[in-house]
């Protein structure tokens, strides 16, 4: 990284490692623990909820559409919410924008719940999916801009984002696994009722965790420090790359679940989705141990034309074994691509801004996983089996060509001298 002249309190970069630091340094780092285990439990109800919103509404309605376009609204308002959430979080702390958020999104879960038990109609689940999906606590991000504030300019930071990345995958090998046994051996509605106790539980806990939140920018500055992430023309970029990886996600969730049905095996969603999210969480922990010569840049090109390629093979399969094995693919080649794309935001994005960042990516994939499980659903419903997995080779050949006409855009690019403001990030600042 460039040399600089910093300001106020921040460091100077440690001299780069020879080799990529390991996770065991990584989880060495002081007080990381007092925010990973209670983010970990706060963010898996995340993996839970599309799946969940669809077998239950499915096995009420009988329909993979509505069940996809209920699932859909969620995930909208999700996306449409969290960077304003993001921001809020920057401007006045994590703990001041979970507390309410998590106890809005159980109340709201539990009513979605009950109206679709009661056979009410359509519209009304649609509006309470909306405030489901708008107060979905971004614990993820929030968790992200600790590691942050915890290692600064340090080398471990893509290592974290590595890291990050893996709890993540870790999270839809087990949410998607928990929420279809739960639906299919409990009750339909066991899925959404679990999601929104562990919300509530486990967003309780991380917002206890004060002294690791990330501190909040003195109000005098409030004009120049939140200056908007998506103002960044990298980020906007990173938005339609999160776009079609939301799209594998949302097609293969109704895709899997219409396969699995079609075939009399229902319990098989789950261990086919998990089979492909176990791709993803380990090729994950391979990248984070990997000391990377390639600028990131390229890797994020390189990886996601092996993603569009692996993803444009999944309406071929039409057996088990085949359909497994091609999902580990694509899983595989997903978890680069998040990698990647989350260390280019540490270099594009000022630190007060960074949550907001994080956020617009996480709602960047809601919105393609939304608009994907009602395109699947409608495909799923209308012409043959199998059919929904059109959806992610088509949202990633789209993300692909976008990502290779504007990827110049991801370099950072420093006004000569620059000057450092907030932690790990530079913005160019003409220095007089």
């Amino acid at each position: 990284m460039a040399s600089t002249v910093t300001s106020g309190t921040s460091k100077t970069s440690p001299p780069p490692d020879s080799s990529r630091p390991g996770y065991g340094r990584l989880l060495r780092t002081r007080g990381a623990w007092t925010f990973l285990l209670p983010g970990f439990a706060a963010r898996q109800p995340f993996a839970m909820l599309t799946i969940s919103i669809v077998l239950l509404v499915q096995h009420t309605t009988g329909s993979y559409g509505a069940a996809g376009a209920v699932a859909a609204a969620t995930g909208v308002s999700m996306a449409l919410f969290a960077p304003y959430s993001g921001r809020l979080a920057d401007r006045h702390g994590q703990r001041a924008i979970l507390l309410p958020g998590v106890l809005v999104h159980t109340l709201a879960g539990l009513s979605l719940t009950a109206l679709a038990l009661t056979g009410a109609p359509l519209w009304a689940l649609f509006a309470a999916a909306v405030p489901t999906g708008a107060s979905v606590p971004q614990v993820g991000p929030m968790v992200r801009a600790r590691w942050g504030v915890k290692l600064q300019d340090s080398p471990l930071m893509t290592t974290a984002a590595a890291f990050e990345s893996v709890t993540d995958e870790l999270t839809f090998v087990l949410g998607p696994l928990l929420a279809t046994a739960l639906c299919t051996a409990v009750n339909p509605a066991a899925g959404l009722l679990t999601e929104a106790t562990l919300t509530l539980v486990g967003g309780l806990l991380f917002a206890a965790q004060k002294s690791t939140q990330p501190a909040v920018a003195p109000d005098r500055h409030a004009r120049v420090e939140h200056a908007s992430a998506l103002r960044v023309p990298g980020v906007r970029v990173l938005i339609v790359t999160f776009l079609g990886i939301g799209s594998v996600f949302g097609g293969m969730q109704v895709s899997l679940a219409a396969f699995s049905e079609s075939i009399g095996e229902p319990g098989l969603n789950g261990v086919l989705y998990g089979t492909f999210a176990a791709g993803n969480m380990l090729s994950g922990i391979v990248c984070g141990a990997i000391a990377w010569k390639i600028a990131p840049q390229r890797r994020l090109v390189i990886g996601y034309a092996a993603l569009a390629l692996a993803a444009s093979g999944l309406w071929t399969a039409h057996s088990v074994v085949v359909l497994a094995g091609i999902g580990l693919l694509v899983g595989m080649c997903i978890a680069p691509a998040l990698i990647t794309g989350y260390t280019l935001v540490e270099d594009l994005v000022p630190a007060t801004a960074r949550t907001e960042a994080f956020t617009w990516l996480t709602g960047a994939v809601a919105l393609g996983q939304a608009a994907a499980v009602t395109v699947a659903g409608q495909l799923e419903d209308r012409l043959w089996d199998g059919a929904g997995f059109l959806v992610p080779m088509a949202g990633t050949v789209l993300a692909l060509a976008t990502l290779v006409c504007l990827r110049s855009r991801l370099a950072h690019r420093p006004a000569g001298r620059t000057v450092a403001r907030g932690v790990g990030h530079r913005v160019p600042v003409t220095v007089d």
